[in-house]
């Protein structure tokens, strides 16, 4: 068997692979995460998640690399074709997610898994439905949630997707950062 490697640092894809029951270490090398201009929101998280996943699987040894899979993933948050990043602070978080309320937008997840002999990227699409947000949700949220590690400022696993988030159309675990059911077909379908 071969050994996995998540190069991420997100606690919700460590998590996600840990309910999936896989035995896994986690690997994370700094990856700037700027884009060509030219790229569409789709492509900008495959950009992203195959930088990620190259420059882990290009720290390992030698005899790392005949055993090891690097995983890797970007998620990207799109409303009316525009990416919406991480909040910067807690009005850019207010200001998000004002945006979001009562829109529905894409999360996107571009994965890469990659070993010596195979290389494989696939993306996922998950369409979300905000109900309008009052000011004091979404405040009550920033303030007590603090999402700035987050893109388009929140978690569906967290509060405001109990009190926020009118349905779904697609991979719940998507939204929160990987179709861990598709990552999971693809690993024994094409490198176990």
């Amino acid at each position: 068997m071969k050994n996995i490697i998540l190069a991420s640092g997100s606690p919700r894809r460590k998590m996600l692979l840990e309910w999936a029951e896989l035995k896994f270490v986690v690997r994370v090398s700094d990856v700037e995460e700027s884009y060509p201009a030219s790229l569409t929101p789709t492509d900008v998280a495959k950009f992203i998640a195959e930088n990620k996943n190259k420059a882990v699987f290009e720290e390992l040894s030698s005899q790392e690399l005949d055993q090891s899979i690097v995983i890797s993933a970007d998620t990207i948050v799109v409303l009316q074709d525009k990416i919406i990043g991480k909040p910067v602070d807690r009005e850019d978080a207010i200001k998000i997610l004002n945006r979001l309320s009562s829109h529905q937008h894409a999360v996107i997840t571009a994965v890469h898994i990659r070993s010596v002999e195979t290389e494989i990227s696939f993306t996922e699409t998950t369409t979300v439905y905000f109900h309008e947000l009052t000011p004091g949700q979404i405040i009550h949220y920033v303030d007590n949630y603090k999402p700035y590690d987050k893109a388009g400022a929140y978690a569906i696993q967290e509060w405001i997707g109990v009190v926020g988030i009118e349905k779904i159309e697609g991979d719940f675990y998507n939204v929160m950062g990987l179709p861990i059911s598709r990552v999971l077909k693809t690993l024994n379908e094409n490198f176990f």
